[in-house]
């Protein structure tokens, strides 16, 4: 079944060509479609498209296949096109000619694009909430470990002081402000392409504004030809987003590689949640966080696949624009799965409290030493070459008794503040208020 068939027969080899993998992307979208065609039948009643008792027949009918969906019972049967089609079939079955009645007004282009919204903003909704849980987890231990130094390093060399308040605490606010991409992208996405058909709009005398605010979207996507050109810009700017929340991990995760391995012993995994070798009796290798890193190494050429496949094409609807369904759809659930397992595996990360108890670490505070002279009146130039002066002779001797003081440093890590700022990015989400439209449709 298409919802375009007319008295031919494709190809069968251009028909295997061209969907390819359509069916298997659209099961991501079947609540989504369910939804959208809730919201648009209830708007086409309002408009006299559908008779007033047709709609509470065609909506009941509706809410059991979206409970089909959230049980993981939904399928596209064998023959049938995506799941618009499937949809629609479902309802024909039930409810006769009537189910034929809720495409009216609108195109499959509309359609899915409202579908990937709906999708995509419940998705990011959940990154956003293992966000939280990481970032919770990472300021724990930062304020667990406050006081316990550790190297810092420039150049792979060993630095300045350093301590594991800081390391945790700089990947929590990381977050905060891979957060802003997320709320960016959010934004763009919460708002409403129903109405806009092909891309040029419909003399059926829709209302958009109802369905807006049926499927709690904060505005819609006005101009009609711009409606359909977003589609491929969403999944872009979307791209982007969970690309920063990757490269946080990622680069978290090579540290963590870094620091577990024996030649650092900064850190230490749990041997449950390590893997052996099949030669070497003695390996504990840290297989999550290498696999994280490749994951989230993955996730950030995202922007640039969708950007290839989008970027070239003018203005009306392609079906390049298919092609990126495969790619952006499964990403989320790489990321959520990444953003999981790195929340677990810190919250069970072991510290080596005692890492600067070996003098190779010792040089790390010379600028200390620098900074003292420098502070009791010797110009910081001759304190500096005293210093170095004295390493070479190995007449050095490191005062381990470090004093930051000055915001975001050793002494004075903020965390109370990176925590406002996070909370502050949250609450303007407003997640709630898609969440209370989406209940009030399937629950009516």
């Amino acid at each position: 079944m298409k919802l375009w068939e007319k008295n031919y027969q494709v190809n069968e080899e251009i028909e295997r060509f061209t969907v390819g993998h359509d069916r298997e992307m659209d099961l991501y979208l079947a609540p989504y479609d369910v939804l959208g065609s809730m919201a648009h039948i209830t708007m086409l009643e309002s408009i006299g498209l559908l008779e007033k008792e047709e709609l509470p027949q065609l909506l009941s009918e509706l809410r059991n296949i979206y409970r089909l969906c959230e049980n993981g019972e939904f399928i596209i049967e064998d023959g049938i096109e995506d799941v618009h089609s499937q949809v629609e079939l479902m309802l024909t079955r039930k409810l006769g000619d009537m189910g034929k009645k809720i495409h009216s007004g609108r195109s499959r282009n509309d359609q899915v694009l409202v579908d990937l919204k709906l999708f995509t903003r419940h998705e990011l909704k959940e990154i956003a909430d293992l966000v939280k849980i990481l970032f919770d987890e990472l300021i724990a231990k930062s304020n667990q470990y406050k006081d316990v130094l550790m190297p810092g390093y420039t150049h792979l060399q060993i630095a300045m002081p350093s301590s594991f308040g800081l390391w945790f605490g700089a990947y929590a606010e990381s977050l905060t402000d891979d957060m802003l991409f997320l709320q960016a992208a959010y934004r763009m996405t919460n708002r409403n392409p129903l109405g806009s058909a092909a891309g040029y709009g419909s003399s059926f005398p829709l209302n958009r504004q109802m369905t807006t605010d049926l499927l709690g979207f904060d505005s819609m996507d006005y101009n009609v030809v711009y409606a359909q050109m977003g589609r491929g810009k969403m999944e872009r700017n979307v791209a982007f987003a969970l690309a920063s929340i990757a490269g946080t991990i990622a680069k978290m995760a090579f540290d963590a590689c870094l620091f577990n391995s024996q030649n650092f012993s900064f850190v230490k995994l749990p041997k449950e949640c390590t893997t052996g070798s099949s030669i070497m009796p003695h390996k504990k290798n840290p297989d999550v966080f290498e696999l994280i890193r490749a994951k989230s190494n993955k996730i950030q050429g995202l922007p640039q696949q969708v950007m290839l496949i989008m970027n070239n094409l003018p203005v009306g609807y392609f079906r390049d624009l298919q092609i990126i369904k495969e790619v952006f759809l499964p990403a989320f659930d790489e990321l959520k799965d990444c953003l999981q397992m790195t929340a677990y595996i810190i919250n069970k990360m072991e510290v080596n409290e005692h890492i600067l108890d070996n003098v190779m670490y010792d040089p790390i505070f010379s600028v200390e030493e620098v900074n003292r002279l420098a502070a009791n009146g010797m110009p910081f130039r001759d304190a500096y070459k005293k210093v170095g002066l004295d390493i070479e002779a190995g007449a050095f001797h490191a005062d381990k008794q470090i004093h930051h003081t000055h915001e975001g440093s050793i002494g004075n890590l903020c965390n109370d503040k990176i925590e406002a700022l996070m909370k502050q990015i949250l609450g303007e989400f407003h997640f709630e208020r898609t969440e209370i439209a989406i209940r009030r449709l399937v629950d009516s």
